[in-house]
Order: C-alpha cells, then sequence, then structure tokens
C-alpha cells in the first residue's frame, strides 16, 4: 500500500486517523484504542473527481420582508456595521422575500433618490443616535410581527420609490445580487395573477436602472391558509409564464433571474403543487425554489438541534424535490431558496445561538453534496429569532459559521465517507470540497474537509509521522464555556478566542491554528472545524 506523501484539507471530526491511498482514493483510517476511548471510524476522501459544482453564490442570505413594514425601518439598511457584515459574504445573492411580500402593494410617492450614485453609500449612512432609535423601535415591530404570524392574520402595506432604493442601495453598497420578491396574491376575478402593480414597479426600478432578479409569490401552497386563496399548480405556473413575457419586454430585465414558485418543503398534502408549477412554468424559471426549515419553532429542543435522525431528515426532502423537477423539467437547477433551523419564525433560544450552527453547517454540506445549486439563509435581518445578527446588529454564531465557510469552502464538491460499526456514526458528519480558489493564501490543490461532532467527548485525530510533516491550519468552532448549556450561547470561539468584530466596520481576521507537525488533532465535543492542510495536490482542485 502506497501512502500518500502529501495532503492539503480543511478537515473537521472527532476521531484518529492514518491517511493512505487505495485505489486512488484518499482514505484516513480511525484507530479505536486510543486514550480517550474513541471509537473506531474509517473516513474515505476520494480526491480523484468532482461529483458536484455549486454556485459561487452557493450560501446566499436573505431580508426578510417584514422590514418593510414600516419604511422607517429600512433605513436599517444604511448602518455601517450591517454593511460590512454583508459585503463579507460576497459573492452571494439577497433575497428579498417571504410571507410578508404577498401582502404588500408598490404605492408611488414621487419622493426617491438615486441608489446608483458613486458617493451614496457614504450620504446614507445613519448617525449613531438614528441606528439606536431604529433597533430599539424595531424589537418592538418585531414583537408585533411575530403575534402576527402566530395568529394567521396579516397587514397588508404598502411601499413608495424610497424603500425600493434604500432596498438597492444597500445591496449595490454591499456588493450583493438582489433578488426581489413580488406579491402573487393579487389576483384577478379569474383568480389568475394580476400583474398591474407588478409591472408599475418594474417600470420605475428600469428607469433607475436597478439590475436584479425576480421572483413571485413565497409559499403558495399555503395561500389558502393565510389568504383564503387557492392557487393550484398549473394556474401558478401559467402565472409565472405571464411575468417571465412582461420581463422579456424589459429593455432592462430581459435577460434577468426568475425565480420560483417557493413552495414550502414536500409533505403529503402539498406534493401536488410543485409537478403541476413545473409542467406550465418551468420555461419560464431560471432555477425551481423551494423551502425548508427541520422543526416547528414553537415545539423544539435542543435534542431536536443535535439529533442526527432530525438532520436526516433533510435529505429525504431534497431527494424528493431533485426527482420531481428532474422528470419534469430534466436540468433545471434547484435552489433551496429559504432555509432555516425552525419554521415559525424560529425557535426562541435555539435558532440564534451556538447550537443551531450544527443544523446550518450539516445543512450547506448535504446541499452541495446532493446537487442543490444555491442556499439562501433565513435571514440576514428580518423578525423572528432565526437572523444572523442580533438586536444591536452583531454577528451572532451562523454569521460567523458562515463567514468561515465562504473564505475556506469552495464550489467543487468530493465525497468523503464515514465508515463504522458503531450507532454513533451520524453523529460524526463529514463533507469535502475544493479549498476557495479566491483564497490566495493556500496553494492549488488544496482541499477543504469540514465536520461536525454532535457527540459530548472530544476525538482524537492522529495523522502518519510523513503526513503529520504537512501545514495543516485548524478552525475549530465551540461554544465560549465546556457543557451543554453553553450551547445556548449567542457567542462563539475560534481556536479558543471568543469572535467580536473590531469596530463597526472591522471584521476580525480569521486565522487558523497551525498545528505542531505529528501532533494528534483534538476536536472537542459539541463542536465543529474546518482544516486545512495545503498539500493535498488534488488534480481536480488545480
Amino acid at each position: 500500500m502506497k501512502y500518500l506523501e502529501s495532503v492539503s484539507a480543511i478537515v473537521v471530526f472527532v476521531l484518529l486517523f492514518r491517511v493512505f491511498l487505495v485505489g486512488g482514493k484518499t482514505v484516513i483510517s480511525i484507530d479505536d484504542d486510543d486514550d480517550d476511548g474513541g471509537q473506531h471510524i474509517r473516513v474515505d476522501l476520494d480526491l480523484s473527481r468532482v461529483v458536484r459544482v455549486v454556485s459561487e453564490r452557493f450560501l446566499s442570505v436573505a431580508i426578510d420582508a417584514s422590514l418593510m413594514s414600516e419604511e422607517k425601518f429600512m433605513n436599517l439598511l444604511n448602518s455601517p456595521k450591517l454593511r460590512t457584515l454583508a459585503k463579507a459574504l460576497i459573492p452571494a445573492f439577497l433575497r428579498f422575500g417571504g410571507t410578508k411580500q404577498d401582502f404588500m402593494k408598490f404605492k408611488p410617492q414621487g419622493r426617491y433618490f438615486q441608489a446608483r450614485d458613486n458617493n451614496v453609500c457614504e450620504k446614507l449612512e445613519l448617525p449613531s443616535f438614528l441606528e439606536n432609535k431604529l433597533k430599539q423601535e424595531w424589537v418592538l415591530e418585531s414583537k408585533t410581527l411575530l403575534q402576527e404570524e402566530d395568529e394567521g392574520k396579516y397587514k397588508k402595506t404598502k411601499f413608495s420609490e424610497y424603500a425600493v432604493d434604500l432596498l438597492y442601495a444597500f445591496a449595490n453598497c454591499s456588493g450583493l445580487d438582489l433578488i426581489f420578491g413580488l406579491n402573487a396574491l393579487l389576483r384577478t376575478p379569474e383568480n389568475s395573477w394580476d400583474s398591474t402593480n407588478a409591472e408599475l414597479l418594474l417600470e420605475y426600478c428600469g428607469s433607475r436602472q436597478y439590475v436584479m432578479s425576480w421572483e413571485l409569490g413565497n409559499e403558495p401552497n399555503s395561500y389558502e391558509k393565510k389568504a383564503g386563496i387557492r392557487v393550484d399548480g398549473y394556474q401558478l405556473g401559467q402565472d409565472f409564464f405571464h411575468l417571465h413575457q412582461i420581463l422579456q419586454k424589459s429593455k432592462l430585465y430581459h435577460s434577468t433571474g426568475l425565480y420560483g414558485p417557493d413552495v414550502s418543503q414536500p409533505r403529503d398534502h402539498r406534493k401536488y403543487l410543485l409537478p403541476g408549477f413545473l409542467e406550465a412554468g418551468a420555461e419560464a424559471i431560471t432555477a425551481c425554489t423551494w423551502h425548508h426549515y427541520y422543526v416547528n419553532g414553537r415545539d423544539t429542543s435542543l435534542e431536536d438541534f443535535l439529533n442526527p435522525v432530525v438532520l436526516d431528515t433533510l435529505e429525504t426532502k431534497i431527494n424528493e424535490v431533485l426527482e420531481t423537477v428532474k422528470s419534469v423539467s430534466p436540468g433545471k437547477k434547484v435552489w433551496l431558496g429559504e432555509t432555516s433551523s425552525a419554521y415559525g419564525g424560529g425557535a426562541v433560544g435555539l435558532s440564534d445561538t451556538f447550537a443551531a450552527g450544527f443544523m446550518w453547517l450539516d445543512k450547506l454540506g448535504l446541499g452541495a453534496k446532493l446537487g442543490l445549486d444555491v442556499v439562501i439563509r433565513q435571514v440576514l435581518i428580518g423578525s423572528g429569532t432565526y437572523h444572523l445578527v442580533d438586536d444591536n446588529l452583531d454577528p451572532l454564531p451562523d454569521y460567523w459559521l458562515s463567514l468561515l465557510y465562504k473564505k475556506l469552502v469552495g464550489q467543487e464538491v468530493m465525497k468523503a465517507e464515514v465508515h463504522t460499526n458503531f450507532t454513533t456514526k451520524k453523529q460524526v458528519r463529514v463533507y469535502l470540497h475544493c479549498t476557495n480558489r479566491k483564497s490566495t493564501q493556500y496553494k492549488q490543490g488544496a482541499v477543504t474537509l469540514y465536520a461536525l461532532n454532535l457527540n459530548k467527548g472530544q476525538v482524537t485525530v492522529t495523522l502518519p509521522f510523513h503526513i503529520a510533516n504537512s501545514t495543516i491550519e485548524a478552525f475549530v468552532l465551540q461554544a465560549p464555556e465546556p457543557g451543554e448549556q453553553s450551547l445556548y450561547s449567542r457567542s462563539v470561539k475560534l481556536n479558543g478566542e471568543v469572535l467580536k468584530m473590531v469596530d463597526d466596520r472591522t471584521l476580525p481576521a480569521l486565522q487558523g491554528s497551525k498545528l505542531p507537525p505529528g501532533e494528534p488533532i483534538k476536536l472537542p465535543g459539541f463542536s465543529f472545524a474546518f482544516y486545512v492542510v495545503s498539500d493535498a495536490r488534488a488534480p481536480v482542485c488545480k
């Protein structure tokens, strides 16, 4: 057996291993008789071929349309801090949408500004006293919006040119690619989509040269429950085709993206809608979008967030949607157009904590592995508890995890497989990519292996002598303190240091920890990490 002389990977897991070549594959063999009582697990890494290539905007984010419930809250997008955080996540799409989009109408007021001016980013910056006032008021507004969600009674709102300008300016100043969600609940007496208001908005955006993409409606399978209107898949497809024809006539938007139908995840009573939609409207859309949440935010627990059985439900849902799309519209890209841990606005005390990172990182890994092209995180900012920033617009644990993912993980997906006879196999979850090629600090051919440890115990990873001499950078994320209670924390440590912004315009350098040659890797319990071994020389990553 010929040992591999150099390996470059970002690795995260809990185990003891040796690396060697078997049939062109890199195999990591883990011993089960280490001093910490670790169990025998073997991980196969196939560096010889790419199984998927995802979009460079694979990890994207959303702003919930609820932020436009009152136009004044759109000024929060002028926060220098929020812009700094958003800009660090590019390239990415910025989806503006959600339940509230289907209860909003564009009403021009003659109040606007040019969001594409060269110095508009500096002009719009919020003074700190005004930002603090808006943040305090938004906390109260969020509670009202959540109550509205709980009661299922949605207040109709109107927005002006100024709100659109603020949204576009934020996307433009941050470098994000905007996708705007149009209201699909504006219906004619014949129950087809009434495009009059959308055409008014399109005309305004076109006159301002606002380059963006579009969606139509949010979770149409729930329209009957939310608004007493039933729209079947075939009619929805016709509605999209109508919008597509309108866009085709536009000088600016004739080749823009159109995404939909933003249906909820497959459930028995909802399966009828997507096939019918695709039969009527597949040719109108650039990619097929659907939504996914693991659990009900009103009835969940920490145990659910750490449960491999709960995490595994995503694979079933992804495969169902992929099969449906493939059967009706082969080759059509599929996006997870809205997603987080728990529906209903998130799980209080969980969705914005360190514990949520296990669901988020596993979703990114599984989504890329199975063939999703883009995953849009609900939300950067908006009502609920699953956002990436807190009430003070400071980054939460899932933001830092997303930032590290962007920095270290590339588009090319390779195969990583865990082998063990033990029932704890699924508590160690491993994914493999080429390293982000835009990161100049790593050599060509570097790979990124990231993993989650759902066990409470530490795992020791030992490299063989000749592999241990390679340069390996570790990025280990864990809760601030030991023990399960710390998983409820809204802070996160990277290699032992709590992550914080330097100031409102400056993020800290996310430095890896270079491991001493020959020293075993130790991954704490209830943690996830990335390891970069920069000498993998994977031919598919060059």
